[in-house]
């Protein structure tokens, strides 16, 4: 199984786009860091004197806009109240917001471009099976004495191998450019997280590494859908296009659909993002980091039966 998955990574990395991807990715960071950069010498950071002030009217704010438009939508009240909680807190701790850039909040804001790994992973997901068959080079795979699901597994670990990977460099990389245009912060300032009805203290750093870790779910979850339709019908840009279409309009219909239907909890990208439990804000509420795992199971394991039972019995000839 090992040489059959290092088979599929030289595959993977034979190809020029996959160093695009991996190109774009590094231009990302690289221009967002520039931009940081250039806003920070424009506009130097100062310590605000005022900030209690300030904090308190956002709160008179925010429990105006609780009491307004709250009362209909579950999710603004648990952001609201989240809100609240933590200005209060640092009210009562003394604790400023952040002034300026450091390396923790460069690498938080390039959390952002999480979604450009996971538009890769589908891409490399959606053709790793169907252009076998459009190259016709399916049937020099299937004459060797090797069964069928496992060289479709060996496909599968090689796209999480690249998915994580990209991952990876993504966080990698960013810190790295972060600590050298931003440096470290001289005390780090903590990580405020509302969970259970209170405001607790995390580090910022292990708070980072967590919500990467977790973001590595939501790209198992897309890739795994890519590549069972790229599996299913053999169509790369058919397995493309509706991943894609999902990966970008998943979260909103379910946004505005959470506060209508309770059985909204029960779609895929409902559950996807896992970072959410980090801040103690369910996307809807009443779910648990423990119903979503269970949820992401299904989905894994309906999208793994119709991948391999499909390909199992197809006619290669056909």
């Amino acid at each position: 199984m090992k040489n059959l998955v290092l088979n599929e990574l030289v595959k993977i990395f034979s190809r020029a786009g996959t160093y695009v991807m991996i190109g774009l990715i590094a231009v990302l960071v690289m221009g967002m860091a520039g931009l940081s950069k250039y806003e920070e010498y424009d506009s130097p950071p100062k310590e605000n004197p005022h900030w209690k002030a300030e904090l308190e009217k956002q709160i008179v704010n925010d429990q105006a806009s609780l009491e307004n438009f709250g009362k209909n939508n579950s999710n603004l009240v648990q952001f609201y109240k989240r809100e609240i909680a933590i200005k209060e807190y640092r009210i009562l701790h003394d604790m400023a917001p952040p002034a300026g850039m450091h390396v923790w909040s460069f690498v938080g804001d390039a959390k952002s471009f999480i979604s450009f790994v996971g538009l890769f992973a589908i891409v490399i997901a959606a053709g790793i099976v169907s252009s076998e068959f459009s190259w016709g080079t399916i049937k020099l795979l299937l004459i060797r004495p090797i069964a069928r699901w496992k060289i479709l597994l060996s496909k599968y670990l090689a796209v999480l191998v690249f998915g994580v990977g990209l991952l990876t460099l993504l966080f990698v990389f960013s810190l790295l450019v972060g600590i050298i245009l931003f440096g470290l912060p001289d005390q780090p300032a903590p990580h405020l997280v509302y969970t259970g009805g209170h405001v607790v203290e995390q580090n910022i750093a292990l708070q980072l590494i967590a919500e990467y870790l977790l973001s590595s779910i939501d790209i198992l979850m897309v890739a795994t859908m890519a590549f069972m339709i790229s599996a299913v019908f053999r169509n790369s840009s058919l397995a493309i296009g509706i991943s894609l279409f999902l990966l970008l309009t998943g979260s909103t219909l379910t946004m505005l659909l959470a506060g209508r239907f309770e059985w909204t909890k029960y779609f895929l990208f409902a559950n996807t993002n896992l970072t959410v439990y980090l801040d103690g804000t369910p996307p809807i509420p009443g779910m648990t980091l423990g119903f979503s795992i269970m949820i992401l199971f299904l989905y894994f394991t309906i999208f793994h039966l119709l991948a391999f039972l499909i390909f199992s019995k197809r006619d290669v000839a056909a």
